[in-house]
């Protein structure tokens, strides 16, 4: 062989050994025949081998062309199944998306997301990893996720964030406790009664101690709580209140031992949003599962 045929003139040897026409081959590839022989005739040059005998009546495979056509169909058919996936995976429709989230968001606004996601992009794999806000930056900035559900970021961090919900803070306490505070809630039940705090390097804990600042109360936590099913138990047993965001309620059993009441001005909220590196281009199928999560804020918005 003196050298590789390329895909085309073996994808036209293939035509003409299943046509056993060279004339029919010439027009399904809208060539002109004479363009077509010498195409052969160059790939049999390159090969080094006759293909084809012919005469004005009869196209037939020789026997290197006999065995030459198993070769071409399965060459072919790799090569067109390879490129077909790889379509998919330019639409969007085949891949890995790694998105990270806050965990109030990874258990109550993503999973939702994520099953109407794989109805569409069955392909898909979609891979979650929740965490607090300052270590799902670090993973963009690793790069070990595409993006996240989150927080805003600080100020020239070199991060794109687009707001997908307002989430407002509000009082929350045991069930039977909720009668006695009013709607809406005064700020000053945090100084006179235990509070029960998220721990310190939490996106909530400095949500809250911005809250306090803002109104010019100083409140000391009796309890500091690293995961958000902590805070309802104890709040359940009823050793205190908490000033969280609405989207954590659900984690922790609101509607049984535990309620909730908006808070009086001055309204203290942190945007959700997502985030992701501003120079990193997502992967089609990242990129379309951030639409998935857009489209879903934007219904819920309006609804």
């Amino acid at each position: 062989m003196r050298r590789t045929p390329s895909l085309s003139s073996l994808r036209l040897f293939m035509q003409v050994a299943v046509t056993s026409s060279f004339s029919e081959t010439a027009r399904l590839a809208n060539l002109s025949q004479p363009a077509l022989s010498r195409t052969i005739k160059l790939l049999e040059e390159e090969l080094g081998v006759r293909l084809f005998d012919r005469n004005s009546r009869n196209v037939a495979l020789t026997p290197a062309g006999a065995a030459l056509l198993p070769t071409v169909e399965r060459l072919a058919g790799d090569f067109d199944l390879a490129f077909e996936e790889l379509q998919q995976t330019f639409a969007g429709q085949r891949g890995r998306v790694i998105v990270g989230a806050l965990p109030s968001a990874a258990a109550h606004i993503l999973p939702a997301i994520i099953a109407g996601f794989r109805r569409t992009h069955p392909q898909v794999e979609i891979i979650l990893r929740d965490n607090l806000s300052g270590a799902l930056y670090q993973q963009m900035l690793d790069r070990l996720i595409d993006f996240a559900v989150t927080t805003p970021p600080g100020a020239g961090e070199g991060f794109r964030f687009d707001p997908i919900m307002d989430d407002e803070c509000v009082l929350v306490c045991r069930r039977e406790d909720a009668d006695g505070i009013g709607t809406p809630a005064d700020w000053a039940l945090f100084a006179a009664q235990p509070f029960i705090a998220m721990e310190p390097r939490s996106s909530v804990r400095l949500l809250t101690d911005g809250a306090f600042a803002k109104t010019d109360m100083l409140v000391r936590p009796l309890y500091e709580c690293a995961q958000l099913a902590t805070v309802g138990g104890l709040v359940s047993a009823g050793l205190g209140i908490t000033l969280l965001p609405r989207s954590t309620l659900p984690m922790l059993g609101v509607g049984g031992e535990i309620a909730w009441r908006p808070m009086a001005p001055p309204r203290v909220s942190r945007a959700i949003g997502i985030a992701r590196l501003a120079n990193r281009t997502q992967s089609p199928a990242a990129q379309a599962f951030l639409d998935a999560v857009m489209r879903h804020a934007v219904v819920d918005a309006e609804s």
